[in-house]
């Protein structure tokens, strides 16, 4: 099984480059852990982008059980298609977002953990460690 932990860090001043935090792992054992910056994206679309370049890591393991854990209950809403936002550029995103979630069929769960105290300290020391 692969587990895949992601976060888009958003910057306080427009025109600065966002972060993206990915780690991935297979049956426990490290297979990416990376931190880096990307150009500067509207902060609605943050999550959106470091989701998208998350699935481009995993497509060799397309097949494969995978659960993407988030912490953005607003992106996962999106996906899921219980929002109720208005923001085009995030749909937009989210339509890609999905539309790249088709690809790997249905081997793909995605996990959002703000609301889950143990998940969520779980996210955050893979991120953060």
């Amino acid at each position: 099984m692969i587990k895949a932990y992601v976060l888009g860090i958003t910057t306080y001043y427009e025109g600065e480059d966002i972060e993206i935090k990915i780690s991935i792992f297979k049956d426990e054992e490290s297979l990416l852990k990376q931190s880096y910056f990307k150009q500067y994206r509207k902060p609605a679309v943050v999550e959106h982008v470091a989701l998208l370049d998350t699935l481009k890591r995993l497509e060799p393991y397309k097949g494969d059980d995978i659960t993407i854990i988030i912490n953005n209950p607003s992106l996962y809403e999106q996906i899921k298609g219980t929002s109720t936002l208005k923001n085009e550029e995030a749909l937009k995103m989210t339509n890609e977002v999905n539309e790249r979630l088709k690809e790997f069929g249905n081997s793909i769960n995605i996990k959002n953990v703000s609301n889950d105290k143990v998940g969520l300290i779980e996210w955050k020391d893979i991120l953060e460690g």
